[in-house]
């Protein structure tokens, strides 16, 4: 059956690429020579030049990682070159809402995308003055700029400065008062050689975003770790297993204090898929049950227990795990369109979830495609004017 007129999809992982003056427009002077910036690269012979970000004398090529939408398999590669080689849907707010009314999705959660998805490109800063401006800018562009112009469309998502926990919560903190929803953060920190979750090093961000009420956004290979059983193997061997990181991140957090220590912190894994949760989380109970004894993790509460309001799964199309949605729990399931990477269906997001949803009942519908995430990210419809 179709989608009821009513439904809006919201979907809780797309990708905004930033217009070139996002940093320029509003680092300090004296940071804006080294401050991002888009400058002329390299391009075949005849072809005008490619776009390239240049940060502190660095130069970052993907200015659209994997910005398809709209171009034909034939022509898909990682990174669109030039800003003009990719829909004005990808930088342009009121082209995105052109572009979301055309996709049939009301609503929509943006990740970065030279910053990478949780803003990892400052950890690299050497100048972190620099570093922490540049991350405060973005916030407030996609707040003040990107967000604003479509308020009741576009859902603020915004970076914390990763190298320091307190100035990460006191961002928290700004951003939230600011009308922030979601913050991004890296699925696992320690392949970016950052403390665990296993440590207190993050209780500061924690406390941030428990007392602020914001869901921590978690999507797939943040933390830059690829899974590549061979080095012969081609890409596709690593783009079908990038869900297995929101797999070990689902079974680091349940083993960690993070949720004993701080029950309110609330978690979505982007681009994860979710049909792999039941098994994993009967296999994570079986061995919480049966090691205990020689192991130093927390027996007070089953792990079972502890995903219950606080983990949530995030799909494009997952016919398993629709098929486990009440054994996942049908409250902590929220669909995503991916625009406007290779996986998004756009523009036919819309009636291609109608296929994948034609068996489910309206009820647990409405919940997976819309109210799960507005209940999370505290984004309400708004009235008809």
């Amino acid at each position: 059956m179709p989608l009821q007129d009513d439904m809006q999809l919201i979907s809780v992982d797309d990708h905004v690429v930033e217009p070139p003056r996002v940093w320029q427009d509003r680092l300090p002077s004296r940071m804006k020579e080294d401050g991002p910036r888009i400058v002329d690269g390299p391009s075949p012979a005849g072809q005008p030049p490619s776009n390239v970000w240049l940060y502190e004398g660095r130069v970052y090529p993907s200015i659209g990682l994997n910005a398809v939408a709209g171009k034909d398999r034939s022509e898909w590669g990682l990174d669109p070159t030039r800003y003009d080689h990719m829909r004005p849907g990808c930088y342009d707010p009121q082209a995105r809402v052109d572009d979301m009314d055309l996709d049939g999705v009301q609503a929509g959660l943006n990740f970065p995308t030279f910053p990478r998805f949780a803003g990892t490109v400052f950890l690299e800063g050497k100048d972190q003055a620099l570093a922490l401006a540049c991350v405060q800018a973005y916030n407030d562009w996609t707040i003040d700029e990107w967000c604003a112009a479509a308020p009741d469309r576009l859902i603020p998502c915004v970076l914390v400065p990763l190298w320091d926990p307190v100035l990460a919560a006191d961002e928290v903190r700004r951003t939230a008062a600011k009308g922030a929803r979601t913050v991004t953060f890296p699925e696992n920190p320690v392949p970016l050689g950052l403390p665990s979750f296993h440590t207190d090093h993050w209780d500061p961000f924690w406390a941030a975003t428990q007392e602020c009420e914001m869901p921590v956004s978690m999507h797939f290979g943040t933390s830059g770790h690829v899974p590549m059983p061979s080095q012969e193997g081609p890409m596709a061997v690593w783009i079908s297993l990038m869900g297995t990181n929101s797999q070990s991140t689902f079974s680091d957090l349940l083993f960690s204090e993070v949720f004993h220590r701080f029950p309110g912190v609330k978690v979505s894994l982007a681009e994860g898929g979710i049909g792999w949760m039941p098994w994993l989380l009967e296999r994570i109970d079986y061995t919480w049950e049966r090691h205990h004894g020689y192991q130093n993790y927390n027996t007070s509460v089953r792990p079972s227990e502890l995903v219950k309001g606080r983990i949530h799964g995030c799909f494009i199309e997952d016919l398993t795990g629709l098929a486990l949605r009440h054994q996942i729990g049908i409250d902590q399931i929220m669909w995503e369109g991916d625009y406007p990477h290779s996986d998004s269906q756009f523009p036919a997001s819309r009636k291609r979830a109608a296929q994948v949803f034609a068996d489910i009942p309206d009820d647990d519908v409405r919940k997976m495609v819309e109210t799960n995430a507005r209940r999370l990210f505290r984004f309400p419809r708004r009235a008809a004017a």
